[in-house]
């Protein structure tokens, strides 16, 4: 009885140091949460931006799906940390740089996959019969192909990001600042509320972006498709 009551006391003790900790540290840990959702919305903005475009050339192109999934592939086989790390050598100096570069290099598969996957799916039938109506290439992919394959494009995108923001805690070894940084400092002082510091809103922050982009997701599904 003793020792549950202790256990209790301990856990509730902790609790209010880690709150305390909360409030003292609170604007370290605003700056360092927006720092985080930049190395996650740079890196992933400049995926969308590549991996999107590439992933429905590679629909038409079997040399271009080849190189392009290829090269996603095994950027997604080297550990996170690594990559991160040989961006320095590389001539990315350290800061922020190297962690976009890196960031970037990991989001691009699920959202090239999924653009590849959410284009190739389309029902063949129904773009024979709009080019039949006299549709262009560029209409069909307009008015039917990504429209039909928005959810599964969504989907690699939501995918895409919540990866970044559990690997972006990386970028602070090498400078690039963002929640990993108490992280970082929690781990080299053994203190294990700084970690949590960290920790916790990453995960929070995970959770809610990912159930935003759920909604999203459903958002853009044609009402034909949803269950």
């Amino acid at each position: 009885m003793i020792g549950e009551i202790a256990f209790i006391f301990g856990w509730y003790e902790g609790i209010v140091s880690f709150m305390q900790l909360v409030v003292d540290q609170q604007d370290q840990l605003i700056t360092a949460l927006r720092g985080h959702m930049m190395l996650v919305a740079v890196p992933v903005g400049c995926a969308v931006l590549v991996a999107i475009p590439v992933g429905i050339i590679a629909t038409r192109n079997r040399y271009v799906e080849f190189l392009a999934i290829g090269f996603a592939n095994i950027m997604q086989t080297v550990p996170s940390l690594a990559l991160i790390a040989l961006m320095i050598p590389l001539g990315m100096g350290i800061g922020r740089r190297p962690a976009y570069v890196a960031l970037f290099l990991y989001a691009i598969l699920p959202i090239l996959r999924n653009t590849y996957a959410g284009i190739s799916g389309v029902d063949a039938g129904l773009k024979k019969a709009a080019r039949g109506m006299g549709m262009t290439d560029f209409q069909v992919l307009k008015k039917i192909e990504l429209p039909l394959a928005a959810p599964v494009i969504m989907a690699g995108l939501r995918t895409a990001t919540v990866i970044i923001i559990g690997t972006a805690v990386l970028a602070a070894y090498v400078g690039g600042g963002g929640l990993g940084s108490f992280i970082m400092t929690g781990l080299g002082l053994v203190r294990d509320q700084l970690i949590l510091l960290g920790a916790i809103p990453s995960a929070l922050l995970a959770l809610l972006t990912d159930f935003v982009l759920g909604r999203v997701e459903e958002w853009v599904t044609p009402e034909g498709l949803k269950v």
